[in-house]
């Protein structure tokens, strides 16, 4: 089978790396890619948002299975695309449809969605510019601190914890009067702050069926100790200590399960993974956020665990009979480090080398790269998140301490990482 992965981070690495080591794969393209994922497969300079181009590369390698790594594309409405056209609906592509998409692509629907079929979340309510003035009394109720989230998609940068109504206020009227976040903020969803761990959870399915994948925790400041900025995500470790049979009970029944149904009373085409960002609070979950993808760098750890071959599992979704899969785990511990640039998520330089790549391997140890290039026969930085190391071990302690190691023996200019990746596990 000829596949294509449409992305060029850490998980369309991970991912490609894993459908490689399946003997039902062919041939493996990846639209853009990166230099890790020109390893495992053939790049092709395509934009993940350039659907004709993807379409016509498509049809030239003789494509029959799309996985589709990021949510812009899914949001646009790739996987209508490809159905609708004639040329294609043969493809079979991983994905929600555009409308199913929503549920990530617009924080109002999801919170909606989840309001409709009894799916605990935090009490909100969503502005516009048209009754501003609500909203205004709204936040001045609020306790603190107040969530302040944009509809759209903002680039990870939408959602705003504000410590005082002051803040609340000011960020409130910049995203609505101001477009601080352009066209994603034209409505806005404030929310009560939830207290407690967060997790995510993965889940997917065929749109009636479902399988539960690995849960991992992913650490989004940039510093050590969880202090500094929000970024894409500098690390994550799977399993949980925490997560043990009745919490994950509670999740299925309360969330997961409501979630599956909900998309087919809704009548909202779903085949492929659900992301769920939640809050646990004394034991009881809460959804923050749903995603129509797989996390980034939750990817780097759930996918080395599992033994599954995920091209029989991406068959059995586009063939609706997941029932007949099972998930197959490796009991050790991963964990994954994250080397970004020096000033992200703020400003930073790309075409840094990369020292260290293919002189020095840890057993036990994987390098996804994310934001890399190849450029005259050396790979260079060309991103924000620039690579990522994955290592297992019996315990989460002793798979970040391996994956600090083989990190330290990569070099580019500026290199930033953190070193306590599982650290409240330790």
């Amino acid at each position: 089978m000829n596949i294509l992965i449409i992305g060029s981070g850490g998980r369309e690495h991970t991912l490609a790396w894993k459908l490689k080591q399946s003997n039902q794969c062919s041939n493996l393209f990846i639209a853009p890619g990166n230099a890790g994922t020109a390893l495992e497969g053939t790049n092709l300079e395509i934009s993940i948002n350039d659907f004709e181009g993807l379409k016509n590369a498509a049809l030239e390698n003789k494509v029959e299975l799309i996985i589709v790594g990021p949510e812009e594309p899914l949001v646009k409405g790739i996987v209508d695309y490809f159905k609708n056209d004639a040329k294609t609906m043969h493809i079979n592509v991983i994905g929600p449809s555009k409308n199913a998409s929503q549920l990530e692509g617009s924080k109002a629907f999801a919170k909606s969605f989840m309001q409709r079929h009894g799916i605990p979340t935090a009490p909100y309510r969503e502005f516009t510019a048209d009754n501003y003035e609500d909203g205004v009394a709204y936040i001045k109720s609020q306790s603190l601190p107040v969530v302040i989230k944009a509809d759209g998609l903002a680039a990870g940068k939408g959602v705003l914890i504000c410590q005082s109504h002051i803040e609340a206020l000011a960020e409130f009227e910049l995203i609505i009067h101001r477009a601080k976040f352009g066209d994603a903020g034209n409505k806005v969803v404030v929310e009560s702050f939830l207290q407690g761990i967060e997790v995510s959870v993965f889940a997917i399915t065929d749109g009636e069926n479902y399988l539960m994948l690995p849960e991992a925790k992913d650490y989004k400041r940039v510093g050590e100790g969880d202090k500094g900025l929000n970024t894409g995500g500098m690390g994550a470790v799977s399993p949980l200590p925490f997560f043990d049979e009745i919490l994950k009970q509670k999740i299925i029944h309360r969330i997961v399960e409501p979630t599956i149904k909900g998309l087919g009373k809704d009548e909202l085409e779903y085949r492929g993974f659900i992301f769920f960002g939640l809050m646990i609070n004394n034991g009881e979950p809460l959804v923050i956020e749903y995603n129509c993808r797989l996390g980034d760098p939750e990817t780097e750890v759930i996918i080395p665990r599992m033994k599954n071959d995920l091209v029989e599992l991406f068959t059995a979704v586009t063939n609706g009979k997941l029932s007949e899969i099972s998930i197959s785990l490796d009991s050790r511990c991963a964990a994954a480090v994250v080397a970004v640039s020096g000033g992200y998520p703020g400003n930073y330089t790309k075409g840094k080398p990369i020292e260290g790549l293919l002189e020095k391997t840890v057993e036990d140890s994987l390098v996804f790269h994310a934001g890399t290039l190849q450029k005259d026969k050396q790979i260079v930085t060309n991103g924000g998140r620039v690579m990522v190391v994955t290592a297992f071990g019996s315990n989460i302690r002793e798979a970040a301490e391996q994956s600090v190691y083989m990190m330290e023996q990569l070099y580019f200019e500026d290199m930033k990482f953190r070193s306590d990746i599982g650290y409240e596990f330790a």
